[in-house]
């Protein structure tokens, strides 16, 4: 059994919102629902722990925490308010797009691997990728696209792994991006699986609108 974590205490300043990206609406839904909904029908998610801006209150049922200055920062408080010993799931509600058979197959993947301490969902990247100097602006190398891959939610890790990853100075949480990258600095072994492009992160204007026409096409896809 698991404990799924949905981070949603984003302001969602760059979506250019008047409230909380949690509450965005996407087709009829918010972007926090969308994800509650695929996450509540993944076998063997036991509880849900959301981490919210202040003064947004959880649906009926759900424990929800005050979400912290960074993203994982959220992701402790979220932990901490639940004793559930078994694998964590982390998602960003930022990704609304999610299927339970992606979250099932994150899961899946880290049952499956004895040695590993948490897995990801990614897909491998399409663009050529070239690491600049910082100055001036010049390229510095271009990266072997073939070993690159773009980092999404949901991630899951073992309890203690993420604990002990999580267990470092606020400035570490600060610099974090993913949560893979504070259990990979600890000597974790985290492992790749393969996601679809189709679950994108909502940051811009542009973005929701992306997601908009995605949304509309699972829809017109349902049984």
């Amino acid at each position: 059994m698991s404990l799924a974590l949905i981070l949603a205490a984003g302001s969602g300043e760059r979506l250019g919102t008047q409230v909380p990206k949690a509450l965005v609406p996407l087709g009829g839904r918010s972007l926090l629902q969308w994800s509650i909904d695929a996450i509540s029908a993944v076998r063997g998610v036991e509880e849900i722990v959301l981490a919210l801006p202040a003064r947004v209150t959880a649906p009926q049922g759900l424990k929800s925490v005050t979400g912290g200055p960074v993203r994982s920062e959220s992701v402790r408080r979220a932990l901490s308010a639940s004793s559930h010993a078994g694998p964590v799931l982390v998602h960003d509600a930022a990704r609304p797009l999610i299927t339970p058979a992606l979250a099932q197959s994150v899961l899946d993947a880290l049952r499956a691997d004895a040695g590993a301490d948490g897995a990801i969902a990614a897909v491998p990247v399409s663009d050529t990728i070239k690491r600049a100097r910082e100055a001036p602006a010049e390229v510095a190398e271009t990266l072997p696209r073939s070993v690159l891959w773009s980092v999404q939610t949901p991630q899951v890790f073992h309890r203690t792994a993420l604990e002990r990853a999580l267990d470092v100075a606020d400035e570490v949480l600060a610099a974090a991006t993913d949560d893979a990258w504070l259990v990979e600095r600890n000597g974790g072994r985290v492992i790749l699986v393969r996601s679809s492009e189709q679950n994108i992160k909502v940051t811009t204007p542009l973005d929701l609108r992306l997601a908009e026409l995605l949304a509309a096409g699972m829809r017109s896809d349902a049984p």
